[in-house]
Order: C-alpha cells, then structure tokens, then sequence
C-alpha cells in the first residue's frame, strides 16, 4: 500500500507579536506532526517563541540551525540536510510546518527549501505579516502614497547601491541595520534626509522602539530597520 505524501506548508509567523499571527496559521501548526524552524547557532527560535502556544505536545521538533556567519556555501550545505530530514517525514505521510519569521517568501529562510523541496511534494504557503509593515504601523508612517516607488534595500549593501536606489524613490526601507547602523546614519545625514528617517527595532513587541533615526542607539539588533519618506504629508 502506497502511503500519500504529506505536504510541506510554509507559516509566516509575523513580526513578533503572537496575536498577528493568521487564524489559518494557527490551526495548521496546531495540528501539525512536524514542526520545523530556523534557529540560531546560539539562543532560542524567534519564529518558535511566536508560536510556542500553538505547538502540540507530542509535535516532532526540527531546529533548523542556521550559524550566523558570512557567505552562502555553509547555508547552503544546511538547507540541503534540512530538506533531506523534512522529505524523511513528508514520503512517511506526516504534513510538515515550517515557521518563517514575517512572511515565508519577504526574505524568508523558508524559500530555500521551498527550492529543494517544491518538485517534491505538495506545498502550502500561508503569508504573514511582515516586519515591512508592522513598521510601518508601529512608526504611523505610510509606506507609499499615489504613484511613489517605494524600494526596500538591505544594510550590507554598499554605500553607492544604496544612494542610488534612495535617489529613485520617494519611499525607502532599510532593513537587517544591525552594525551597519552607524554607517547608514552617515549615509542619510550627507543625503540631507536624516529629517525624513525613523528608526524602528522589535516592531509590535512590548520592548519596541520607534524614533527618529537621529535619535536612535549606536548598536542596533538584527530586527530593526530605517523608514525614509521624501514627502513631509505623503497622506494628504
């Protein structure tokens, strides 16, 4: 007897705050066998502390532990184990949760087993929401208004990528600050945009931050991000 595949559903979990998670996202990690999760190589799952609640006793727990280094050859060599373990518990019939920070597929860790796993088996994606505009919110700043172009861009980058795409937009969104934090406040003080930016860490948690980019402290965390909106009443 052929036992039919179980399916790979990607979660988004949202940006921190349990209560933003979808109802849909909810019930099927409470049903689910099988969960699995990004981690890092020192701490606890982000994504598993969101929905610690919804997490049936008797769940198998996979810790997806990603080291936070540089380069793609040792992520990579990571996903690809990864995949192997989920496809143990999909070919034996067991439906397989994957916990994704924000949305699965808004720079999501899940998008890379979705590439290994999605001609495979079946698969499932429930969006969240993500820290893009939990942001937003939190801050009670429009992304964009009418016909802006809104650009969302990752600190690493180097600083004339950067230029160049805040130069084409009215609107900006700078994610994954961390060190790079000082060098982009910089950045924006010489574009003589530091009036327009706010800065947010921890989006919808009770130790959020939200102020002017001025303002904000020399050590930023991974999670946070700069808003930049070239207008002063984008809304009006």
């Amino acid at each position: 007897m052929t036992v039919k595949r179980g399916k790979l559903i990607g979660i988004g979990t949202g940006p921190g705050d349990p209560e933003l998670v979808t109802r849909k996202a909810w019930r099927l990690v409470s049903e689910a066998k099988v969960v699995a999760y990004p981690a890092p190589d020192q701490g606890d799952s982000f994504s598993r502390q969101i929905m610690a609640d919804a997490i049936r006793d008797d769940a198998i727990e996979i810790p997806i532990i990603i080291p936070m280094v540089s380069g793609r050859a040792p992520a990579q060599a990571i996903y690809d184990q990864a995949a192997e373990d989920l496809l143990i518990h999909l070919n034996a019939g067991h439906d397989v949760a994957v916990l994704c920070e924000g949305d699965p597929l808004f720079y999501g860790s899940f998008m890379y087993l979705l590439a290994r796993l999605r001609d495979e088996v079946e698969v499932e994606m429930i969006a969240g929401v993500s820290s893009l505009v939990a942001s937003a919110s939190a801050a009670l700043r429009p992304l964009a208004a009418r016909l802006d172009v809104l650009s969302v861009l990752a600190a690493p980058l180097d600083n004339d990528r950067l230029r160049d795409a805040i130069a084409t937009s009215e609107s900006v969104v700078i994610i994954k600050l961390g060190r790079h934090l000082e060098r982009l406040r910089g950045l924006i003080a010489d574009l003589n945009l530091l009036d327009n930016a706010i800065y947010i860490s921890h989006a919808t948690l009770p130790h959020q931050q939200v102020m002017p980019l001025q303002d904000a402290p020399d050590d930023a965390p991974y999670f946070s991000m700069i808003l930049i909106y070239k207008g002063s009443d984008p809304w009006i």
